[in-house]
């Protein structure tokens, strides 16, 4: 993980995609780069597309409430409860 001057964090990750979501991200890289009228990487489609999916939180979630997470073909999913014991 790292800082970002903007106050945003950056968190490098592997994920293994199937190559159909691979050309939806090229597809999706595409259409940014002709709305953008330059180059675009496959990392700033995906960046885009999470930041386009979800909104944008200026705090943290309070506790017990669950966050999505977003499969690759942009649908939302909730994520597995994780239970803690003290």
């Amino acid at each position: 993980m790292q800082a970002l001057p903007d106050g945003e964090a950056e968190l490098s990750l592997v994920v293994r995609l199937p190559w159909e979501d691979v050309a939806r991200l090229g597809q999706e890289a595409g259409r940014l780069a002709a709305q953008m009228k330059r180059p675009v990487t496959l990392d700033e489609a995906v960046s885009h597309r999470l930041r386009s999916t979800r909104p944008a939180a200026s705090h943290a979630r309070p506790a017990g409430e669950q966050p999505a997470a977003v499969t690759a073909g942009g649908g939302v999913t909730s994520l597995p409860r994780i239970s803690t014991t003290a």
